[in-house]
């Protein structure tokens, strides 16, 4: 499979796809009340699982269209930027991986059933475990925190690229 130099329309879906519940997925996370010993999941909760296993579900795809269409890397980059590059797309992909299935951990040892958009239940991924709980949430923020971090890495090289190299690397992802 020879790579190409551009993402293809799927990939370009599923980047923005991904960005944009990202983009409400955080603050969803971050306005919700505190959550007690023995609360039931209320509806900022199950709107929370349900675009996590939404961006779950998104960035699997997203993971196995890069794997199956590859696209080579920009030529015109220096080496330490082609290898940052790689280390930080595939930490986000680890990091989202990470955090959505540390939140599905989170709900299932709450004793949670995990509904999506109250449409229909996913299985539990382990039994109802109090001390499970509180060590899953430690690392569930910690992915979430990290993950934002290389978000904010990825933007800012973004950014960089449009506006201080003034290359076409953003070309590559944009519609068109």
């Amino acid at each position: 499979m020879t790579p190409r130099l551009h993402y293809g329309t799927p990939a370009k879906i599923l980047h923005w796809l991904v960005v944009l519940l990202l983009a409400v997925q955080y603050p969803i996370g971050w306005l919700m009340p505190d959550l007690h010993a023995n609360t039931p999941p209320g509806t900022p909760m199950i709107l929370h699982i349900s675009v996590g296993l939404t961006i779950l579900a998104l960035i699997v795809l997203r993971f196995v269209w890069r794997l199956t269409h590859p696209v080579a890397p920009e030529s015109s980059l220096p080496p330490w930027q082609r290898l940052s590059s790689e280390v930080v797309h595939w930490g986000l992909y680890v990091m989202v991986l990470a955090s959505t299935i540390t939140g599905w951990l989170f709900a299932s040892f709450r004793g949670w059933s995990v509904s999506c958009f109250y449409l229909f239940d996913l299985p539990m991924l382990a039994a109802r475990n109090p001390a499970g709980n509180r060590a899953i949430d430690g690392l569930h923020q910690a992915a979430e925190w990290l993950l934002l971090i290389l978000i904010v890495v990825h933007v800012g090289a973004a950014l960089a690229h449009i506006f201080v190299y003034r290359d076409r690397i953003m070309q590559r992802m944009l519609p068109g």
